[in-house]
Order: structure tokens, then C-alpha cells, then sequence
């Protein structure tokens, strides 16, 4: 799949991740990580007694650094990513506890920790773990709507009825389930919400809305919102991504072609918005200025677009691999900073265009952008 070239700087690549990762991984080994301060992770299962009860512990994003970990095992063989990877999934136990804060983001939490070391090593209470996670994503889903309810209670007031887009690779957590128990309902559940979005989210153009809002209790779309893009009718870059990859994910549990050719029409929306410089915005459709960034959205597209190559193969696939290839290329050159004296790879991540910082760390940029190389090399541990 890819040439000469290309193999020599994937190579390259690799090497300078692992050989951050084997430092890092030890500096941050009783941490669960979600951004840098000072260059340094900070750790989200400390707890904050000021903080949100869907923060701390219960932080949507607190599985990617156990997935990291999980990637370098794979890679490597080396006992010690295993170990710190443990780490942090047994502390995520204290989220079952808690309870409150848990929403639709269990997918991100449990696939990368506990369906992770599973797969790797058979760990029964790790399987236990994940399908605890998949039965509680289930019983969010709106049987009215055929959708997954995204977040809890909020201050926007009724969110009963929204779904957004980041659930589509959310729900691969239940196709692994249907698989691993034979049960076919988390499968039912998944596809369903797969057709809603489908239908409700992904634009003619191939451009995707972020937010849904659809009537409770008999269903129907009321409203479109902007979320953390720049505004309503607006195309924020990660939820394409979700969207990219996450219809690609289905199509690979399923085999149901209109998710393939979903996928592609975000895909050739995303390439065809792809700057010249291959520096992604957090909206395709922002303001000129003040040019706000976001290279998650690009680490994460890349891991979609190496999987439609993969799974139309032949001349057309080469377009989505040179598109990746651009990202990726992208971020190694001037998006990253290697030092080791220093805990993340990615600099410009943006959660939302309207947050109040911009062009931080963010460790799922980090995951994917690492899944994203290993996909390349076609030594991927397949986790969605």
C-alpha cells in the first residue's frame, strides 16, 4: 500500500514515538491524562471536589491514554506498557461507582482500556468491565428517535432529545459486544443509531451536522444545533471525523454498503476542504480569522481515510491514502513536539470553536495520531 518513501518516513516516525513513549509512559504511569500544563500531563483521576460530575474520573476522554499504552504493547512487546495500561483502567472502576456523569461517551472510555487488554491478553475482568459499559450505552438509546442520547442533563435546558454525531464511534462498543456474547440486540441498537444518523445527521454535500434534537417521545428531528462548531449549518472538522471514521467502523461490523459509501461522501467532502499547508481548521466553514486549529481532527481523519483504502483497495483507494498521508506528514513535520522533556505529541488541539482556550494538548490527538501510523504499517490493534 505504500511506497518506498513513504515507508522510510513511517519508519522514521514510529521510531520517535516510541522512543517518547518509552519516557513519557513512565513519567505519567499513575496518571490518566486529558491535556499538558506546563508540558506535563495533568491527571484526571485526582480528585476535585470543585469539579463537574461529568469531570474528573468520569472525563469522557479518560481511555485514551490506557490506549496508547495498549498501541506500544502491541507494537513492542514490552511488559511495562501492559502494566501502566492496567493502571488506569482499574482506577476507571470508580466510574461504574460514581455513576452519575456516564453518558454516551462509555464507548471512548472502555474500548481503548478494557476490550483493549481483553483482546490482548483474555483478562475476564477487563470483558466484564466492557460489556458493563455496553449495557449501560444501550440503555441510552431512544426507541422513539432509533437514537443514542448524547450527554446527560444540561444547562441548555431539554437535552432529552439530542443526539450528536461523536456517537458513531461510540458504538462500536456495542457491535464488539453483539460479537463477543452472540447477543444480537447491542448490534440492533448500534445500526439503528448508524441508519438515525445517517439520515438526520450527514448533510447531501457530505458536510455533517454536530447536534441533533429530536422529539423524545415520538420522534422526528425539531432542530439542528451548532455544538462545538462554529455555528448552526456550520461543518466543525471533528465531528466530520466521528463521522468519517465512525461509518467506516460499521461498514466493517456490518458489511452494509450505504455505511461504505457514507463514509466516502464525508471523506471527499473533508479532502476537498483540506488546505494547502494540510493545517485543519476547528470549521470548514469558520471566519477567516482568527484561524483557529485543530490537528486532533486531523489525526483522527487520517485513521478513517487509511481504512476506506484499505477496504475498497484497487486506483480509487490511493486518493484517501494520499490524503492521510498529507495530515499525518503535516502534523510530524510542524504540529508536534518530540522533545522528551516533554509529555505530548500534538500542539494544536481545540475541543470547541467557542471554548475558552484554543491550540493546547489533547490526548486523544495523541491516540489517534499514534493508531493512525501503526494502521499504516499494518501492525494495527484493531479497537473500534
Amino acid at each position: 500500500m505504500l511506497r518506498d518513501m513513504e515507508k522510510e518516513w513511517l519508519d522514521g516516525v514510529i521510531a520517535k514515538v516510541t522512543k517518547k513513549m518509552d519516557i513519557v509512559s513512565e513519567r505519567s504511569r499513575n496518571k490518566i491524562p486529558y491535556t499538558t500544563i506546563n508540558g506535563m500531563h495533568d491527571d484526571k483521576s485526582v480528585d476535585n471536589p470543585s469539579a463537574d460530575v461529568a469531570d474528573g474520573i468520569n472525563w469522557w476522554t479518560n481511555g485514551f491514554w490506557g490506549g496508547m499504552l495498549w498501541l506500544m504493547f502491541h507494537e513492542t512487546g514490552n511488559e511495562k506498557y501492559k502494566e501502566i495500561a492496567q493502571i488506569s483502567e482499574v482506577k476507571l472502576d470508580r466510574s461504574f461507582d460514581e455513576f452519575y456523569g456516564l453518558h454516551h461517551d462509555v464507548g471512548f472510555m472502555w474500548l481503548p482500556t478494557s476490550v483493549a487488554n481483553y483482546k490482548l491478553t483474555g483478562n475476564q475482568e477487563s470483558r466484564k468491565r466492557a460489556l458493563h459499559a455496553a449495557n449501560l450505552l444501550a440503555g441510552r438509546f431512544n426507541l422513539a428517535g432509533g437514537f443514542i442520547r448524547a450527554w446527560n442533563d444540561l444547562e441548555e435546558g431539554d437535552t432529552r432529545g439530542w443526539a450528536i454525531i461523536d456517537c458513531m464511534l461510540n458504538i462500536p462498543l456495542l457491535y464488539w459486544a453483539s460479537e463477543e456474547t452472540g447477543d444480537p440486540r447491542f448490534k440492533q441498537i448500534a445500526m439503528r443509531h448508524a441508519d438515525t444518523s445517517m439520515s438526520a445527521f450527514v448533510r447531501p454535500d457530505g458536510s455533517v451536522n454536530h447536534i441533533v434534537e429530536f422529539d423524545p417521545f415520538n420522534g422526528g428531528v425539531i432542530r439542528t444545533h451548532g455544538g462545538q462548531g462554529y455555528g448552526e449549518g456550520s461543518s466543525w472538522t471533528r465531528g466530520q471525523t466521528w463521522a468519517l471514521y465512525g461509518f467506516m467502523m460499521s461498514y466493517i461490523h456490518t458489511g452494509k454498503d450505504e455505511y461504505l459509501q457514507t463514509a466516502k461522501r464525508v471523506a471527499h467532502y473533508f479532502m476537498a476542504n483540506i488546505p494547502e499547508n494540510g493545517i485543519i481548521p476547528v470549521d470548514f466553514r469558520q471566519p477567516e480569522e482568527p484561524g483557529l486549529m485543530d490537528d486532533t481532527a486531523a489525526a483522527i481523519a487520517a485513521c478513517g481515510l487509511i481504512e476506506i483504502a484499505k477496504a475498497i483497495g484497487g486506483y480509487e483507494s490511493r486518493s484517501f491514502l494520499t490524503a492521510a498521508l498529507k495530515l499525518l506528514r503535516t502534523l510530524d513535520e510542524s504540529r508536534i513536539d518530540w522533545s522528551p522533556d516533554t509529555d505530548h505529541f500534538l500542539l494544536y488541539g481545540t475541543g470547541a470553536y467557542h471554548s475558552k482556550t484554543h491550540h493546547h494538548a489533547i490526548i486523544y490527538g495523541d491516540y489517534y495520531f499514534m493508531e493512525a501510523l501503526f494502521k499504516l504499517k499494518g501492525n494495527d490493534l484493531f479497537l473500534w
